[in-house]
């Protein structure tokens, strides 16, 4: 649905510097692809790693960036959690993001290993969420914070960003 790529391609709006150069995101919990296969059509610069640990919606991501011809998209089945503590995941995005799967502190703790240096988490919350913050201010490595507010178009909601900077 048009609402749900206005969403993915949101991160854009509060992050446009993202736009400009390579990253090398992991969208954790990426479910039906969500931000996932958008960020990978909309910026084919960029290293999409989509990690979910339901193998038949992997499956669905898979198939998808085959249709769409998304090289740059890799789909892993597994839970972030274990993937994590892997070599090859670990400090080796720039962006770590996740939409509508578990509280920032959750993914945080479970995910910290995999952000690169300078790289930075990006929580896709809607604005009853961002007292989620809370939980996090006192994590040492990141400096977080709650972005405004803003509206998603076709009357789709409100949405905010929680983002952690490694410090």
């Amino acid at each position: 649905e048009l609402k749900h790529v206005a969403d993915s391609l949101s991160m854009l709006r509060c992050f446009p510097a993202l736009a400009e150069r390579k990253v090398r995101l992991a969208d954790v919990g990426c479910g039906a692809g969500f931000p996932s296969v958008v960020l990978a059509a909309a910026f084919p610069e960029w290293s999409v790693t989509a990690i979910d640990s339901t193998h038949k919606k992997i499956a669905f991501v898979d198939e998808a960036a085959r249709e769409l011809g998304l090289t740059n998209l890799r789909p892993v089945a597994g839970r972030a959690v274990e993937l994590a503590r892997r070599e090859d995941f670990a400090e080796c995005f720039d962006v770590v993001t996740a939409r509508a799967v578990a509280t920032a502190e959750k993914l945080f703790r479970e995910c910290r290993r995999m952000v690169a240096p300078c790289g930075r988490f990006i929580f896709y919350k809607t604005p009853g969420q961002a007292e989620e913050l809370a939980a996090l201010k006192h994590e040492r490595g990141f400096v977080w914070r709650v972005l405004p507010e803003f509206k998603l178009p076709e009357d789709a909601g409100t949405r905010l960003f929680l983002t952690g900077v490694r410090s």
